[in-house]
């Protein structure tokens, strides 16, 4: 008969004398194991919580003899990886991930789990690292959501590891870091924005996905090397940026943004350019200005008497001269030879312009 390792060692060795004599086929250490790995794989035991892995969350592990696996480690990896991290959580919103590895408390339990829809893979092993247990593709059983009952959660509509979202707020929030261009790492990494355990499957994410991205005394052979060697590495720095599409994204090019334009590779992950305001050049300046020949007539008519006309052709330098006149009205008309005409701006100082479009601020977070 079948029990769940929620019973306690004292139930099942009661349960073990009530079946026959001393003398049993199967030790009660052995009839214990074997109900581990039963649990384990989810074909015996009570309903758990939603969104959890039966046999996991909130039960006391034990080793083949039947002791708790006190301190134990409880690794949570990602189904079909051989050791790629999987994050679970303390929330049933799936916000506050738990350190990976998960250390077993004083009495070998595991603390209550919540995950992502899906399969997952474990691996339990004992203080010492000695493993007891590998398993791969377990079920998350009952929506990720953590109520009881009704439905389930769509896997691709909860935010996975190195997601990001922008959020109308400047502090820390709780199961994400914030694109600050600052570090993070192991709790022993003197990372600046996060150095916690809970960050290690973000840290390993990056280190894949840009290789741009500075890992603190260089990068090793892998980003599990890196976080274990107690590295950081900087996050992507958003601050004060408008995030765009890679060029590209799968297609060739659509040269929407070019390197001429942009100041950087478009098709780059993390690539950064533009500017926020421009100081235009001559080159840059419109056609139409222009020197030309011209010639003209000038024609003035005065109503003041005794004036002395006299003009200057700021275009050929030549004179006009005009009689003297006691009163009555002077009407002379003179022509100025041909010549040059230019013009001089004098109200502009080269200044630059804002070239940043309508902007509201607020601050873009990854998921770790």
């Amino acid at each position: 008969m079948a029990r769940s390792i929620f019973a306690s060692p004292d139930e099942r060795l009661d349960e073990t004398a009530a079946l026959g004599s001393a003398p049993m086929l199967i030790s009660a250490a052995k009839l214990t194991f074997s109900l581990l790995l039963v649990s384990f794989i989810g074909i015996s035991g009570p309903a758990r919580a939603a969104g959890t892995i039966p046999g996991i969350s909130m039960t006391q592990q034990l080793d083949e003899f039947a002791k708790p696996l006190i301190g134990g480690k409880l690794f949570l990896i990602q189904a079909g990886t051989v050791g790629a991290p999987q994050n679970c959580y303390q929330d049933a919103a799936l916000t506050l991930a738990w350190p990976n590895p998960i250390t077993l408390d004083a009495a070998g339990r595991v603390p209550q789990l919540f995950c992502a829809d899906g399969s997952i893979k474990i691996r339990l092993t004992d203080r010492n690292g000695v493993q007891k247990l590998v398993q791969d593709g377990l079920l998350i059983v009952g929506p990720s959501g953590g109520g009881g009952g009704g439905g389930t959660v769509d896997p691709t509509t909860v935010l996975a590891t190195g997601d990001m979202k922008v959020a109308y707020g400047t502090g820390i929030l709780s199961g994400f870091v914030r694109a600050n261009g600052r570090t993070i790492g192991s709790a022993t990494s003197g990372a600046a924005e996060r150095a916690n355990s809970d960050v290690q499957a973000l840290f390993v994410y990056l280190w894949g996905a840009d290789a741009n991205l500075a890992v603190s005394g260089g990068r090793g052979t892998s980003g599990a090397a890196d976080w274990a060697a107690n590295k950081t590495i900087t996050l992507p720095d958003a601050r004060g940026r408008g995030i765009a599409g890679l060029d590209d994204m799968g297609n060739s090019a659509a040269g929407r943004l070019t390197l001429s334009y942009f100041g950087a590779a478009p098709t780059t992950l993390g690539a950064v350019g533009g500017l926020q305001y421009h100081t235009l050049l001559l080159s840059e300046l419109p056609t139409g200005i222009q020197s030309q020949n011209a010639s003209f007539g000038i024609s003035v008519t005065s109503t003041t008497s005794d004036i002395a006309h006299r003009f200057s052709s700021l275009a050929s330098g030549a004179n006009i001269g005009f009689g003297t006149y006691s009163d009555g009205n002077v009407t002379s008309t003179g022509t100025v030879s041909a010549g040059t005409v230019s013009s001089t701006s004098n109200n502009t100082n080269g200044s630059a312009h804002s070239i940043v479009p309508p902007t509201i601020l607020a601050t873009i977070y990854i998921k770790i």
